[in-house]
């Protein structure tokens, strides 16, 4: 087999004319420098210079060599180059991940102290925003990488056949009311309790407000809405000053404010589910068309697979 280095070694003694000439430029002797031009003409079967007592003329076998050994050696140091290349973007890769706001709070602080995550070496790009658009962001051309949504029931949210669902986590609504109320905190209530309170809902049309109503209508009752607010924070600020009630899921109260309290409606029990969409990988004869060109890249798959992974532990443990 041919020994790139005895190719360079060719290249050097043409370059320089003469075995005793190329030596210092190798770092050889001029005997070393011919037994590796032996070696070469021994591996391809082709004799390369017409030696002599005292010198050795190049043939033109040589210099045909090595007009081919420079292109050779030049893919050779661009194969190198690939390869760490990609050993280096799959070690440093970044995952661009959507995730809606009322579990950033929750989520990112946990994540960046957790050993496994930090261990892998992924740099994080996110993007907030609410499930439907994240969902488009996902799909678009260098978009997300991996999309945490909620649905709530089975509606409000939808997503194509080319995404992977995988569910992480049940996120319950819980009561929040007032501490001016005179309401215990987790005190079991019925719903009558609550029935001609004011209550803080959210937007008509919002992917859960439907679901909502739905819930208060099961038991007869008809929200007396005194606000509307699709923002949690903003909702626990208008609870905590007296303004009304609200449901709001558990994993948004990462404190509950001073002024409020929760309690607990046994009958009444609401949840979302918590899901992390990615892209599948594409298959060969699709991939040339696909949208999200970053779903075949397998840097890209493994670090979501872990993240995903991550995010599931880590909710699993709230």
């Amino acid at each position: 087999m041919i020994n790139p280095h005895q190719l360079r070694i060719l290249l050097e003694v043409l370059e320089a004319g003469s075995f005793a000439a190329a030596a210092p430029r190798l770092g050889l002797t001029p005997s070393a420098v011919s037994q590796q031009i032996s070696a070469l003409e021994k591996a391809s079967g082709v004799t390369l210079f017409e030696r002599s007592a005292r010198s050795a003329v190049p043939l033109p076998s040589a210099e045909a060599m090595a007009r081919h050994a420079r292109i050779v050696l030049t893919e050779l140091e661009s194969l190198v180059a690939a390869a760490s290349a990609a050993e280096t973007s799959s070690s440093h890769v970044e995952l661009r991940v959507g995730i809606f706001p009322s579990l950033t709070s929750y989520l990112i602080p946990r994540l960046m102290h957790d050993d496994a995550w930090l261990a892998s070496g992924t740099q994080l790009r996110l993007s907030v925003g609410e499930p439907a658009q994240l969902v488009r962001s996902l799909r678009s051309e260098n978009g997300l990488d991996v999309a945490l949504v909620f649905q709530v029931g089975q509606g409000g949210l939808a997503w194509p056949a080319s995404l992977k669902r995988t569910w992480l986590a049940e996120d319950p609504f819980v009561f929040v009311l007032p501490a001016a109320w005179g309401f215990e905190a987790e005190a079991a209530l019925s719903p009558a309790q609550l029935a001609d309170m004011p209550w803080i809902m959210h937007h008509p049309g919002a992917s859960d407000a439907v679901v909502i109503a739905n819930l208060f209508a099961s038991f007869g009752m008809q929200p007396r809405v005194v606000a509307y607010s699709d923002d949690f924070n903003t909702t626990l600020s208008l609870v905590a000053s007296g303004l009304g009630a609200a449901l709001v899921p558990k994993l948004a109260l990462t404190n509950l404010p001073e002024g409020t309290v929760s309690v607990r409606i046994p009958e009444a029990k609401l949840s979302r589910s918590v899901l992390a969409l990615t892209n599948k990988p594409p298959s060969r004869s699709a991939r040339e068309g696909t949208e999200n060109e970053r779903a075949s890249v397998p840097a890209v798959q493994n670090a979501a697979a872990i993240f995903v992974e991550r995010i599931a532990a880590l909710l699993a443990s709230s």
